[in-house]
């Protein structure tokens, strides 16, 4: 880890996001080697970090865990109002965190992982990652509707145009929807915009990672194929996963 920019280092130690540890240097809750850490300063293998005097470091193994989240779970660390959230509803023996939220209604595929700087390249929008869903309307569709929303349709409460998008008709109320970007609630939004509610909405796959038969509340740690498949398509190499960079 020699040389390893302390954000970095953070987040390769599952604690949070880059963004968020540059927070947290900056409120000074970090420090290195007894001093208080500052922002961009790098850190090696010799070094002892701490974040609320506790000492972290990088785990040998990231953990990456596919999850069916059911419908009523909350995606959040933070909401004590929150009946059930996800990352108390999973249960893991370690703390990871979801890349990527499905609200409160929705159900399907969430990933969660200690890997923050995987969680970053999963979230950045210019990526354009895939992210399939199963969306039942309350009414037929039509072909005008749903042409328009490949073609991108502008959110008003957003005040943004949706990206071009993969749609197929597998049902008269039921589509498969492909997006590349992550608005809130925007697969909702889309189809509020035609005059349209859903109903039921599911995500079945997340870049490479597909739900496949997991039920409501379970999950299952990724094999060995599929994180290496995930890494190279978030852009990292395999000596980059085991956390060597």
């Amino acid at each position: 880890m020699e040389g390893l920019r302390l954000n970095k280092y953070l987040a390769s130690c599952g604690l949070c996001s880059r963004r968020d540890a540059d927070k947290m240097i900056e409120r000074g809750e970090v420090r290195v080697n007894g001093e208080r850490a500052c922002q961009g300063m790098r850190v090696g293998s010799g070094d002892l970090v701490e974040v609320h005097g506790k000492a972290v470091c990088v785990p040998a193994e990231k953990a990456i865990l596919a999850y069916y989240k059911p419908a009523g779970v909350v995606c959040t660390e933070r909401d004590v109002h929150a009946d059930k959230i996800v990352t108390k509803e999973i249960g893991y023996h370690k703390r990871v965190t979801y890349a990527g939220r499905l609200d409160k209604d929705s159900e399907g595929l969430l990933l969660l992982t200690d890997d923050g700087n995987l969680i970053d390249a999963m979230m950045r929008g210019k990526n354009g990652h895939e992210k399939e869903y199963i969306v039942r309307a309350d009414k037929k569709w039509e072909d005008a509707a749903i042409q328009h929303m490949r073609e991108g349709v502008y959110l008003d409460e957003l005040k943004q145009t949706t990206r071009p998008c993969e749609i197929e008709r597998i049902g008269d109320k039921t589509l498969r929807i492909v997006l590349t970007q992550g608005l809130n609630r925007q697969i909702r939004r889309m189809c509020e915009s035609q005059g349209y509610r859903v109903k039921s909405l599911k995500r079945t796959r997340v870049i490479n990672i597909e739900l496949g038969k997991l039920k409501p509340g379970e999950y299952r740690e990724l094999e060995k194929e599929e994180r290496a498949e995930l890494y190279r398509l978030c852009g990292f190499t395999i000596r980059q996963e085991n956390g060597r960079y």
